[in-house]
């Protein structure tokens, strides 16, 4: 079992993410139009996974924005925003954001939180997903994760996340 933070309170996941030079978990999410986005759909492209509570909140909202921007720039790279949002309402928020940059999908159906070990199993956000960051090379080896801490005040590390995929 690995942890996060909410505030100064430990919260418990579902294990640890995977490991830097570890493949990745093989999964299922879902985008917007409900149809199914995988693992084999990453593949021979590089990856950054965010992954984050709901698009509700200030900071994950502000994290798939950034994350929208930056990924303009990434060559042969699929930036993916997963929460456990429902699909309707992350297709909203991009919509009315201009949000086109990246893939976002949730969870609510898979496990995805249990297999990248970041389903929150206790704590004031229990069943949502922790706030982390996972970056991925076109094999699927791991080259970079990052649980962030505390999870409802701070934002992914951006520039150590992109620098990853030099």
């Amino acid at each position: 079992m690995g942890t996060t933070l909410f505030s100064d309170l430990v919260v418990n996941t579902s294990g640890e993410l995977p490991a830097v030079g570890s493949q990745l978990p093989e999964f299922t999410v879902t985008k917007n139009d409900l149809s199914d986005f995988t693992s084999a759909d990453l593949a021979g492209k590089r990856a950054v996974i965010s992954i984050f509570p709901s698009v509700d909140t200030g900071i994950c909202s502000t994290s798939v924005r950034k994350f929208n921007e930056r990924a303009a720039s990434l060559a042969n790279t699929v930036v993916l925003c997963v929460s456990n949002d429902l699909p309707f309402a992350l297709g909203r928020f991009c919509g009315a954001e201009g949000i086109e940059n990246v893939v976002t999908a949730s969870s609510f159906r898979e496990n995805f939180g249990r297999d990248f070990g970041v389903l929150m199993e206790d704590g004031p956000l229990r069943g949502l997903l922790a706030r982390a960051v996972v970056v991925a090379d076109e094999t699927g080896k791991v080259l970079y994760t990052e649980m962030v801490k505390p999870l409802n005040e701070s934002e992914p590390n951006y520039d150590a996340a992109i620098a990853a995929l030099s």
